[in-house]
């Protein structure tokens, strides 16, 4: 504070406006909100008037701050100055409302202008889109329109934006349909939104038709980094490595985000080997020492299973955020190391770095993800320590998850009743937790309530109903709440929701419906849709239409060992041997192997894996041991039961 006071003192001497503004001015350009504030106050103190120039870069000043009482204080000098009408001092005023999200007070200044142009519009739209007040933001532009309000190109990018942000595709299009019409759709900045936009909105082939419609003399840096963000919303390693290679070869020079991207479409198991090369790229071009480049690399490496790398990176790092730590806790939560997490965030708090919200809630999920519910538990009752807040409504979204994937769902329901501030996220976990269990009245009950209490489902929502519905069989419920999310609601239903539908009419016996379900589907059906059906015939033996869903497994997956096995076992319930023997050679011939399944349990805090025939374990001889007595045991319990029947009989 007092270097801002020894350089108000060096502006003692200034002797207009205008020298007050630039200085203002200059202030907010350094990134120095609390010095522009300062010399405001100054100027008034020594009795220089601000103009139509003045309140613009102090609004702009406030909006950094974030801070509602500077902003009502800035507004309340406007409404005493002859510039209240201004539309450029309306326009600053209602987008630093809108920095600080208080739209109620941008919506006041902005319906009392009395002059109003496309930048004011668009301060408002911004507001709403950014809020996720999508409906309103639409309205508000319908309103710009009758207004004879000609939009423009930051009107079509920022509902654009706001269409992504709803990932509603039929909007996005009407969008880019209206900005062709508008003639916008040329400007390379429009175009990076599509882009990016189209593929949050799972399109990614639109994303390519637009990436590939700028002319190449138009295309930035930003435009390859909108493309190469669109290949990690769907974890394309491959094509983003592909078009990174055609990006240098047009002699684009690759920044940090360019990397950050990069490295984002390499964050699943298999990428392995793309996310490798991208990582040599950054050494090379020195992009590997930001912090947030190499924050992604440690995320990349432990998602695609290289923990070991991760850890690598991370340890060599001079210096860590926040994120740092968290980015490495998650890799070893999502593996189900939640010894290495737990240990790395004693080390995090030691070293003084505070977790945050995103630490928390990665410990969290580790938990559920595995069946932790001790650690669970033990994290719950620190979660005030721990980076974020027991009332806060993301934690006890996380906490009911986490709860009900390790069995308790009782501890579940006691949060979910206990919050005062209930999301739509909040019933939609609470549900999907008892579909899980599959306790399908209560499932069914809460739905109905809260849908009484307004809430408005989303597809989640709707999956989870589905779901209790499959594990429950019914079937007349769940084509009602089928035709609801589509009739009522208007969610097209994805693949997941016809997965549960396909499962359901299986349990029925209904596989010829399940069938033509299948064929009647708007987009195409994937392993998963198919899986359920292929599982149905097994239970049922259903070898024909067994073998139509099995020669669509075998298409869609050929390394996959299932399909072959379920497959082989459907022949032989039949007492097909022929079949069997036809699946047998077919795996042998593409090199299909089968690989033993897992079990993994927890024993004082550590995790122990098992497979079928392993004997890699420290306490193998004792556990073969009791399994032997298990079975000697069984097998006398069983001879015994058999006994007294057949006694029974005679």
């Amino acid at each position: 504070m007092s270097v801002i006071h020894r350089r108000l003192n060096r502006l003692l001497g200034l002797s207009s406006v205008n020298a007050w503004n630039f200085q203002i001015r200059e202030a907010v350009n350094r990134n120095d909100p609390v010095e522009s504030l300062l010399l405001f106050r100054e100027m008034k103190r020594r009795g220089f008037e601000p103009n139509n120039f003045t309140f613009p870069f102090v609004a702009k000043a406030c909006g950094r701050l974030g801070d509602i009482g500077h902003c009502e204080m800035v507004q309340a000098h406007v409404l005493k100055s002859p510039f209240w009408s201004d539309v450029f001092v309306g326009t600053a005023t209602v987008d630093m409302f809108v920095k600080c999200s208080c739209l109620d007070y941008a919506v006041k200044v902005f319906e009392k202008m009395p002059e109003r142009d496309a930048t004011t519009w668009n301060a408002m739209l911004s507001g709403f889109c950014q809020l996720g007040y999508t409906e309103k933001a639409f309205s508000l532009f319908r309103e710009m329109r009758l207004d004879e309000i000609r939009p423009d190109s930051v009107t079509i990018m920022t509902l654009i934006q706001s269409a992504s942000f709803e990932k509603s595709l039929k909007l996005l299009k009407a969008m880019h349909a209206f900005g062709i019409r508008l003639g916008v759709d040329r400007q390379v900045t429009v175009a990076n939104t599509w882009v990016s936009s189209y593929a949050k909105c799972s399109d990614l082939d639109s994303a390519k038709l637009v990436f590939e419609g700028i002319d190449i003399g138009d295309k930035t840096v930003v435009s390859w980094n909108s493309m190469f963000k669109a290949y990690a919303v769907f974890s394309e390693a491959f094509d983003a490595l592909g078009h990174y290679w055609f990006m240098l070869r047009e002699e684009f020079k690759p920044d940090f985000s360019t990397f950050i991207n990069l490295a984002a479409s390499c964050q699943k198991p298999g990428t392995l080997a793309q996310g490798r090369l991208i990582h040599s790229q950054a050494i090379r071009l020195g992009a590997d020492q930001d912090i947030e480049v190499i924050n992604t690399f440690i995320s990349m490496y432990s998602k695609s299973g290289d923990t070991c790398s991760a850890r690598l990176l991370f340890d060599a790092m001079p210096s860590r955020t926040c994120v740092s730590w968290t980015v490495m806790i998650s890799g070893y939560a999502e593996k189900g190391d939640m010894d290495e997490a737990l240990a790395l965030f004693n080390s995090m708090t030691k070293t003084g770095v505070k977790p945050d919200l995103v630490t928390l809630l990665s410990l969290i999920s580790g938990c559920g993800k595995f069946g932790l519910l001790d650690i669970g538990k033990w994290i719950d009752a620190r979660a005030d320590s721990c980076g974020g807040k027991r009332e806060n409504v993301m934690v006890c979204n996380a906490l009911i998850d986490m709860y009900s994937k390790c069995g308790s769902i009782p501890e579940a329901r006691d949060i979910f009743d206990s919050m005062s501030e209930k999301t739509v996220v909040t019933w939609t976990t609470m549900i999907a937790g008892y579909a899980l269990h599959g306790i399908f009245l209560e499932a069914l009950e809460l739905f109905d309530k809260m849908i009484v209490l307004d809430y408005k489902p989303n597809h989640i929502t709707f999956l989870a109903v589905l779901q209790a519905c499959a594990h429950s069989g019914s079937l007349e419920k769940g084509w009602e709440y089928f035709l609801i999310m589509k009739e009522v609601y208007n969610i097209s239903p994805g693949l997941d929701h016809y997965s549960c539908m396909v499962d359901l009419l299986g349990k029925k016996r209904k596989l010829e419906e399940a069938l033509e379900l299948i064929r009647n589907m708007s987009s195409k059906p994937d392993a998963g849709i198919w899986g359920a059906l292929l599982s149905a015939c097994k239970i049922h033996r259903n070898v024909k239409v067994a073998e139509q869903a099995a020669e669509c497994l075998f298409n869609l997956e050929p390394e996959m060992a299932a399909p072959y096995v379920e497959m082989a076992n459907i022949y032989a319930a039949a007492g097909m041997w022929d079949g069997v023997a036809r699946i047998r050679s077919m795996m042998k011939l593409r090199n299909i192997k089968k690989y033993p399944g897992e079990s993994v349990i927890q024993v004082n805090g550590k995790n122990h894996t098992f497979t079928v025939g392993g004997r890699g374990h420290a306490e193998d001889e004792t556990i073969y041991l009791v399994l032997d007595g298990l079975s000697l045991f069984a097998r006398d319990e069983h001879m015994l039961h058999k006994g007294a029947y057949v006694e029974q009989t005679y």
